[in-house]
């Protein structure tokens, strides 16, 4: 019977809320701006891939909005555009990666070379 239920569940998902990516442990400091309102977001990343980011957040902003995700961990900074895909009410939001430039792009790969070479 429990398979039955999760065998339910899965079809109800759609390939866009599906990950696509290996997310891992990570922990960084998040700003994220609402590139229509402006309505900010500050929060800790949980995990990390390189298609997106899990941000721990008592304020999520709401789902398919696209922002600006500002990541600083150490002395390192990372900058991408985003949609919020995914919204945990009082815990966080899941944002998908949409588009990130040289050296920000750089910069997230290491972390996640960095993060796999650790598991």
């Amino acid at each position: 019977m429990g398979d039955r239920t999760s065998n339910d569940e899965s079809r109800n998902i759609s390939v866009r809320d599906r990950r696509f990516c290996i997310r891992y442990p990570f922990a960084a400091d998040a700003i994220i701006l609402d590139l229509e309102t402006g309505a900010k977001a500050e929060g800790v990343t949980s995990d990390l891939s390189m298609g997106g980011i899990f941000v721990c957040t008592s304020k999520p902003l709401p789902s398919n909005t696209r922002v600006r995700i500002t990541l600083t961990r150490k002395d390192q900074k990372l900058e991408a555009l985003g949609m919020v895909r995914i919204v945990k009410p009082r815990i966080g939001m899941g944002i998908e990666f949409l588009d990130l430039e040289q050296p920000h792009y750089g910069v997230l790969h290491r972390w996640v070379e960095q993060l796999t070479k650790s598991r």
